[in-house]
């Protein structure tokens, strides 16, 4: 599977998300794949990530999940992203992040886990040589 194939499976799996609609999401993840989101949770197989979507979706709604970068090697790709979503209780999350997706010899996700980044970021030094941290405590991620 070349490059631009895959990327366009990644692009597909984001517009899914965007739309709130599963367009072949047991033919693109393995049937064994894991998914692991960046603050926790870990999905076993496409029927289970399929259900997990499909759930999702009943409480919230993803608003932007833009691709910013592509990096290739082996099996693997590598997708620098931003995202954001609101959910149904008025909670927005923004985030950047980055997934890690290993792909299967038939061309299908076998693994893709995603590590998050804060879009609130500071310097905790601004105002001198002590660091200042802001006391909201760790993000979920």
């Amino acid at each position: 599977m070349t490059a631009g194939e895959r990327e366009e499976k990644i692009r597909l799996w984001f517009g899914m998300w965007r739309k709130g609609t599963d367009e072949g999401i047991e033919a693109l993840f393995a049937p064994d794949a894991v998914y692991i989101e960046s603050w926790g949770p870990e999905y076993h197989g496409s029927a289970a990530i399929r259900h997990w979507f499909a759930e999702w979706n009943t409480r919230g709604k993803v608003l932007v999940w833009d691709i910013k970068q592509f990096f290739h090697k082996g099996d693997q790709t590598c997708v620098e992203w931003r995202f954001r979503n609101a959910m149904d209780n008025g909670r927005v999350e923004a985030f950047e992040g980055i997934s890690l997706v290993v792909w299967d010899s038939a061309g299908r996700i076998a693994r893709l886990q995603e590590f998050g980044c804060n879009q609130d970021r500071y310097d905790p030094y601004a105002h001198g040589p002590e660091p200042r941290f802001r006391g909201t405590g760790a993000a979920w991620f």
